[in-house]
Formats: structure tokens, sequence, C-alpha cells
């Protein structure tokens, strides 16, 4: 192994670890943002509230992510309006010519559709005790998801949410295929250079690696602070 491959492009892949971060970091900001309404939507008993939003779990859990950056980078642009928009300078729709962008939305709405499925998932799973709790002392439909049905859902689905999280790193490789150099553009631009696949590749390898134990470590340190009530319960349960 030629050590050397990988210390002379320290730069090359400081750079990429950065943009992957930062993809990664505010793609699941936005989703987490958006999912939690529509997670409460999602289970709704009204049609026209969790209809829209299953279509749209359905689409971006059923089709992969590569697939969905391509048609928003690449399927876009073949659309004469599109190009029109793009020739006017609209503002907004000239975002969609920058691969940045295209990349944070797919990645933004692809770990939405998951988030919300898991939120929805934690919701449904809050002990019934809870509600009628909540009902009892006379709280609202709104002040019971504010103060008792979320936060209980939410702590709950930290585990799940780690994976996709994890998941979501691992995935954001593929921001390479719309001209991106994050982490697995940096290795393929090494490669390339150098002729050296197994250096360049390792070593991105070991980066994601390492980012994924630090996911783990900060999950763990969540869940041991937001769910510790439910260790103890179950600790109890176990010795009764």
């Amino acid at each position: 192994m030629d050590v050397s491959v990988v210390t002379g492009s320290l730069d090359q892949y400081l750079a990429g670890l950065w943009l992957t971060v930062h993809l990664v970091t505010l793609s699941c900001a936005i989703g987490l943002a958006a999912a939690i309404p529509l997670a409460v939507a999602r289970v709704s008993r009204n049609p026209f509230a969790y209809g829209p939003v299953a279509a749209y779990t359905w689409f971006f859990r059923g089709t992969p992510m590569l697939v969905q950056l391509l048609l928003i980078y690449y399927g876009l642009g073949q659309f004469a309006w599109m190009q029109a928009q793009w020739e006017a300078g609209h503002p907004f729709w000239v975002l969609f010519r920058e691969p940045y962008f295209c990349a944070l939305l797919a990645f933004a709405l692809n770990t939405c559709a998951y988030t919300i499925e898991i939120i929805a998932g934690s919701m449904r799973n809050v002990p019934h005790g809870e509600i009628e709790a909540a009902k009892a002392v006379g709280m609202s439909r709104f002040v019971m998801l504010r103060r008792i049905l979320l936060p209980s859902a939410l702590r709950r689905a930290i585990p799940a949410y780690s994976n996709e999280v994890i998941l979501m790193l691992q995935g954001s490789s593929i921001a390479s295929a719309v001209t991106l150099v994050d982490l697995t553009g940096a290795a393929r631009n090494v490669y390339s250079k150098h002729f050296a696949p197994f250096e360049a590749f390792v070593f991105a390898g070991l980066i994601y690696m390492a980012l994924t134990f630090a996911l783990v470590g900060l999950f763990r340190l969540a869940e041991r602070r937001w769910l510790a009530h439910l260790r103890a319960h179950r600790v109890a349960t176990t010795a009764g």
C-alpha cells in the first residue's frame, strides 16, 4: 500500500469530507423538520390528510435515491418550460441547475419520507395510558399532541432514526453522480490521478466508518438521556 497516495491528497479528502458532512447534516435537519408535521398527518384518520403523505412516502421509499437524484438534476432539464425558466433567470428554478441544490433536495426528500414513517410508527406505539391520562386532565387534541404524543414518539423514535441517519451518510456517496466532489468523489479523483484504487477507496471507506462510529456514539448518548425511563422500566419488568 502506497501511503503517499493518501498523504499527498489529504486536502481533497478534507474538502470532500466537509461537503459530505454538510450535505448529510442539512438534509437530515430539513427532512426531520418537515417529517414531524407530515407524520401527524400520516396518522390522521382523514384520507385527505394521510393520503397525499402516504403516496409521497411510498414513492420515495419505493425508488432508489440515485434515481431520484438523477431525475431532479438531469430529468427536469429536458422540459421546455424548465429551460425557459433558466433562460429567464428565474431565481428559484435556476437552482435546479446547481448540483449541490439538487443533491440536497433529493437527500432531504428521501430522508423525510423514511423519517415520516419512523415517527408515525412511534406515535402509533405510544402507550394508550398516556393518551388517556392527557384526556383525563382535560387536554385538547393540540395540547396533547404538543405536550404528550409528539415528545413521547420522538424519544421512542431515536433508535430507528439513528439507523436512518447512518444510511443517509452512506447513501450520500451518490452525490458524485451529479459532479459533486464529496468524499467518494474525492476518492475517485485520487484514483484517476494515481491509478491506485485500493489506497484511494480504502481511505475513504475508513473515513465513512469513523463517521458512522461517531454517529452511533452520539445517538447512544441521546438514548441514555431521553430513553432512560424506558430502560429502567425494562430492567424492573425483567427483575419482576
